[in-house]
């Protein structure tokens, strides 16, 4: 047992200890070992407090060990921790099932089938849509994330790093642009910006591909790992128009911007976007491992029987905390929260563009909030890595990303700011 002495810590010793016992390839933002958390606190293995901006990535909107939440999977561990769903069923499956098809916009008959990360809802709702089409072809964007399984890397938006080293990829994906306001193709005014990505859209179908041969679109409506781009007005609409007239499957993935963190409860749902398939993942179920596709019900029973799933998907207690999760959304009225949290980080951060020369821009929707920074806001030229670890331990880009739990304190939030601002306030470019 490692013990804290005088001239060294646990959490140095510990980190030793990683560096000899983990992968590299696992990266590490920061070098805090947790010992425990609540809400939106961390606490350390030396006893440090910490304010949590992450969120587990996003996959803890409702708080860390929300006492529903803990009572659930306590309750649930002492009935029933797994058999696997395709063995014998259980309740809480359709429960959730039917939670989680009531939330998705849309009239159609739906339904939805769950695994245990965003790459693999990812992964399955491609292939559902290939069942459903018949066709092979998959349009994604530049900029985007949606996992790091093979399929899904090479859905990326982005060669490095993700996809560095371990091709060759999957076929027949193509990459259309995304509109990224801060950053428009030379020569494209940025009021523009949505007419010239659709127009490239259509030359990618035209040119590249053909749009019979094209199952799907997959699409995060506020782009996550990406750096929390905000498509242009009506560019998502345009996408639904576009695939409603070549019978093109509309994915949405929901991974990291559902679930309250624009503000509303799906960030689709800022644009009216209906989609046929939506990937669900991080804060469903609290921070168990749990992921889901749902959606057009025809779409979701079109692949044989046997082809899709898997031993973990569904496990009891990763749904018995999705349960508790809904029902924390309603009575704490999580989404709101998301909305009015979020116009907090907004005021702050768009001061911070307004007062720092290297904060080029401050974006997002509701609480997923993010600021970029630049070695001068004329040229855009992205903040070396060395600058930007002078306001973070570790940053992979120069983009700051914020999520928060949604149920943050008020108090902690604004402590968390002004530690923000402190560390911007250090930064000599």
């Amino acid at each position: 047992m490692l013990t804290k002495t005088k001239n060294t810590s646990i959490s140095k010793d510990l980190w030793q200890e990683r560096e000899n016992l983990v992968s590299k390839a696992s990266a590490a933002y920061t070098s805090i070992f947790t010992a425990k958390a609540k809400n939106a606190t961390l606490w350390d293995v030396d006893g440090k407090e910490y304010i949590d901006f992450a969120g587990g990535i996003g996959a803890m909107n409702s708080g860390h060990c929300h006492p529903k939440i803990v009572a659930a999977i306590q309750e649930q561990a002492g009935k029933l921790i797994h058999t696997s769903f395709h063995v014998t069923s259980y309740p809480n499956y359709l429960d959730v099932c039917r939670e989680l098809t009531s939330a998705i916009p849309g009239t159609f008959a739906k339904k939805a089938i769950f695994f245990n990360s965003g790459s693999e809802a990812v992964e399955n709702a491609v292939k559902l849509a290939k069942a459903f089409t018949k066709r092979r072809g998959i349009i994604s964007f530049t900029n985007a994330f949606h996992g790091r399984t093979l399929l899904c890397l090479t859905l990326n938006g982005k060669h490095k790093p993700l996809r560095q080293h371990f091709g060759p990829y999957a076929g027949e994906i193509y990459h259309a642009p995304f509109p990224y306001p801060y950053r428009p193709p030379v020569g494209v005014d940025a009021k523009e910006l949505t007419e010239h990505c659709l127009a490239e859209l259509e030359r990618v179908l035209r040119l590249e591909t053909a749009p019979e041969d094209v199952a799907a679109m997959i699409v995060e409506p506020v782009q996550g790992e990406g750096g929390f781009v905000v498509p242009t007005p009506g560019f998502l609409p345009g996408l639904r128009k576009i695939c409603d007239r070549y019978g093109i499957v509309l994915i949405i993935d929901e991974v990291q911007s559902g679930f309250g963190r624009t503000g509303r409860f799906w960030a689709m749902e800022h644009e009216g976007i209906v989609p046929d398939l939506v990937t669900v993942g991080k804060s469903l179920a609290g921070g168990m491992p749990l992921s889901a596709v749902a959606g057009r019900a025809d779409i979701l029973d079109a692949a044989p029987v046997g082809s899709i799933g898997g031993t973990y998907g569904g496990n009891p207690l990763a749904l018995a905390a999705a349960q508790a999760v809904f029902g924390i959304f309603r009575e704490e009225k999580l989404v709101a929260a998301g909305a009015r949290v979020g116009e907090t980080v907004r005021k702050r951060f768009d001061a911070f563009r307004d007062e720092f020369s290297f904060v080029g821009d401050s974006r997002g929707l509701g609480a997923m909030r993010a600021i970029e920074l630049v070695a001068d806001k004329k040229s855009k030229t992205p903040l070396p890595a060395a600058k930007v670890k002078e306001i973070l331990h570790y940053c992979e880009d120069n983009v700051l990303r914020t999520l928060m739990p949604l149920t943050i304190g008020e108090e902690d939030l604004d402590r968390g700011l002004g530690i923000i601002e402190d560390a911007l306030r250090e930064v000599k470019p």
